[in-house]
């Protein structure tokens, strides 16, 4: 017999191109610090980098309680590297949400908005070591990006 509730997910992990920078200044700096601090919650994060997940398939992998997931989950989503993608049902018909990591990847930069010149100082450096054909490549997706306005 068919199910009429899904009890499995089609969600991906998917990543944009476009990466949020936070800096020490930055009040989400703090947020994402502080829910990622824990080393169950940075296991999670990780667990969800690679796959989404539900709270109880977490608790499973990782041998947690499915409570503590969801306290974790609640701060990862409040910080904002996580969220959620799809809503699956367990065999008892209790719904349940799928998370993910976010969709832009975040950068933590370790200074604060009058240290980004340097940021872009040292990216260049580092697109120095890495030749030519890589800088060609990294302007051609800026220019591109100017002109379409994404």
């Amino acid at each position: 017999m068919s199910r009429l509730l899904p009890t499995q997910t089609n969600a991906a992990v998917e990543r944009s191109d476009n990466p949020s920078v936070l800096s020490l200044d930055d009040d989400a700096t703090r947020d994402v610090i502080e829910a990622l601090s824990s080393e169950t919650a940075y296991e999670i994060f990780r667990l969800l980098n690679e796959t989404p997940a539900t709270p109880s398939r977490i608790a499973d992998q990782l041998g947690q309680s499915v409570q503590n997931v969801h306290y974790h989950l609640e701060n990862l989503e409040a910080a904002g590297v996580i969220e959620v993608t799809d809503t699956c049902y367990s065999e008892k018909g209790c719904e349940m949400s799928v998370y993910v990591v976010s969709e832009d990847p975040t950068i933590l930069f370790l200074g604060t908005e009058d240290d980004r010149p340097s940021l872009k100082r040292a990216f260049k450096a580092f697109a120095s070591l890495l030749g030519p054909p890589s800088v060609l490549l990294a302007a051609g997706e800026s220019i591109s990006q100017f002109v379409t306005g994404e």
